[in-house]
């Protein structure tokens, strides 16, 4: 996933042709794994119409069309696929972050940094593919996309590099309505579990290993053991 969409932004700037040619072989290579893996996740689900439907499955869906259907002309919608990566956050440990935040609040801090790039990144290449043919003099390569995507979203606007078409412009309107609807949703999600650690002790519990109790707990909340406190 991030080395399609890193040979996607390699793209958008000037390189020799059989740097290009060579690219093309490793996207077409990695569009190809894709694809097989679309079908052997389709051919192992349970349930085969739920999983057509399921939310990743039609991003997978989506991302590998332009490669059954022939049309590298929408090959960006492949930088959909990196909403995929949310699912790395499972994989974090028992990592803390800010001394006593706990590991589900990590998860939590990190989703909202991941989802607030993703969100950057994504729209980055949206906006790079309909502005360039266009208005190439501000969008010449990905990174001016992106360097006007942050200043959007981080309310900045310079100003110095604005969409001209009416596609561009959509993009950006829908840039900023995702960013303002998924971000607070995570933020207050992270704020009512500090509010819900506040006044407690990190005394961990022997039975189910629950790792937060409040200060003056004799015994766990979730299966009864009594609490050794240090």
């Amino acid at each position: 996933m991030i080395l399609s969409s890193g040979l996607f932004v390699a793209q958008t700037y000037l390189i020799p042709a059989q740097v290009r040619l060579n690219l093309d072989l490793i996207d077409n290579a990695i569009l190809v794994i894709f694809s097989i893996e679309y079908l052997l996740r389709f051919w192992g689900a349970e349930n085969k119409i739920k999983y057509c439907f399921s939310l990743y499955a039609i991003i997978d869906l989506v991302a590998i069309l332009p490669f059954l259907l022939g049309d590298n002309s929408f090959a960006f919608i492949r930088l959909l696929r990196w909403f995929r990566l949310l699912r790395l956050i499972r994989l974090l440990g028992n990592q803390k972050l800010f001394g006593r935040i706990s590991n589900e609040d990590s998860i939590i801090f990190v989703r909202i940094l991941f989802t607030l790039f993703s969100i950057i990144f994504i729209f980055s290449g949206l906006i790079y593919q309909v502005e360039h043919p266009i208005n190439p003099q501000s969008f010449k390569t990905f990174l001016d996309a992106f360097y006007f995507s942050v200043f959007t979203m981080t309310t900045v606007g310079y100003g110095d590099v604005m969409p001209v078409s009416e596609a561009g412009r959509l993009m950006t309107v829908l840039m900023v309505l995702t960013g303002i609807t998924l971000i607070p949703l995570q933020l207050g999600e992270l704020i009512k579990r500090l509010v819900k650690t506040t006044g407690q002790s990190e005394i961990a519990c022997n039975g189910c290993g629950l790792t937060f109790h409040e200060s003056d707990a004799q015994f766990c909340k979730i299966c009864g053991t009594k609490l050794e406190k240090s």
